[in-house]
């Protein structure tokens, strides 16, 4: 039964646990970091590593989607950021300051679905496998004009979302599984926190569910609004919500991406463990030499109109690694914070697991109080 502890008279609630509040157990014969695979498929489209980058304006951009698919990973471009609202997104990115009210007026000016499809066209030019991310209450408006130039995966991605939204008035909601089955691409879907909800968007027909929100140094979500996700937990929970819906389906697997909370090889690691397929990185990849930010990470949640839940954070000193040092290395680093997949491999080889699907079975103990 799940841990609870009473709050008060009449009212209990669940533990939870974070990432830093449990570790891997090395219990099986070890392996060779070299014998080790962190390949990473849904459906159709095989990653050498299980890493998916999150679609903020500091991480991605033309440019650096190509040096990420180089290097094994698939990068989702912001289909409602500056790249889909400026011809020179770039220009704008320099003028930025770090304040909540420049993000919020440079980020009022309207998307383009003109730019957005040239942008997506850029891509696939490139030989890039591209994915977008919509809002849910954007989705049915731009996806159309993102599905008409051929992308590969469409992803739909708000703080938390639900398999049916009601919206206001007489303006119809998105219903995700009633959009997903007229598609012929995949699809991700997230933010999700709990059981229930993972196993909702599970019967839409997701290829895969985002568990968190993307949590990170900046941001101010648990302030704001009072939501936090213990990553342990939420996966452990989706990963049950996967087994429930095999088992409904007759064998349709979904997979788990968890976002948030996560700096180091060690957190990626017991993430997989607890049952995700795959990461999505963001903050911590905001220094590397070819992100666009600069050195400095925000999501799209900063520059919320009327709710801003996260700030402009600078992750960058003089030394700023580029993104092979930071995902596959070498690195002379023994903060954790680069080579995170070379890392990956390596625990992945003490454990005693020659791929992630069989790492999603490690032995995990609850160390309680983070370290």
């Amino acid at each position: 039964m799940p841990e609870t502890v009473e709050i008060g008279l009449g009212r209990s609630a669940r533990r939870g646990y974070h990432l830093d509040e449990i570790a891997l157990v090395p219990t099986r014969r070890t392996r060779g970091s070299a014998v080790v695979s962190t390949a990473w498929q849904i459906d159709a489209h095989t990653f050498t590593l299980p890493l998916v980058v999150a679609p903020s304006d500091a991480v991605v951009s033309p440019d650096s989607a190509l040096e990420i698919e180089r290097l094994g990973g698939l990068a989702v471009l912001d289909g409602e950021g500056l790249w889909a609202r400026y011809d020179d997104a770039a220009a704008e990115l320099r003028a930025l300051d770090g304040e909540t009210a420049t993000l919020q007026r440079v980020y009022a000016k309207p998307v383009s679905p003109e730019l957005l499809r040239r942008r997506v066209a850029e891509l696939r030019a490139a030989g890039v496998r591209v994915a977008v991310r919509l809002s849910p209450q954007h989705t049915a408006e731009l996806a159309p004009h993102v599905l008409a130039e051929g992308v590969d995966l469409l992803v739909i991605q708000g703080t938390v979302i639900s398999a049916e939204h009601v919206a206001e008035g007489d303006t119809p909601g998105l219903n995700l599984k009633t959009f997903i089955a007229d598609l012929d691409v995949p699809v991700l879907v997230g933010g999700c926190t709990n059981h229930q909800t993972a196993l909702h968007l599970m019967r839409t027909g997701a290829a895969g569910v985002i568990i968190g929100y993307g949590a990170h140094l900046g941001s101010t979500t648990h302030s704001a609004l009072g939501i936090d996700v213990p990553m342990a937990t939420a996966l452990v929970d989706a990963a049950t919500a996967r087994r429930d819906y095999l088992d409904e389906t007759g064998g349709r697997y979904v997979h788990l991406v968890a976002y948030g909370d996560l700096s180091t090889g060690g957190d990626i690691a017991k993430a997989l463990a607890c049952g995700a397929d795959a990461v999505m990185l963001g903050d911590a990849l905001a220094a590397a030499e070819q992100a666009p930010g600069d050195g400095h990470y925000w999501d799209a949640t900063a520059a919320h109109p009327r709710v801003p839940r996260s700030v402009v954070t600078g992750l960058a000193d003089a030394d700023r690694p580029s993104l092979e040092e930071l995902l596959v290395g070498p690195t002379a680093d023994p903060s954790g914070e680069r080579n995170l997949f070379g890392a990956l491999r390596r625990v992945m080889g003490k454990c005693g697991y020659s791929t992630v699907k069989e790492f999603q079975k490690a032995e995990l103990i609850i160390t309680g109080t983070p370290r």
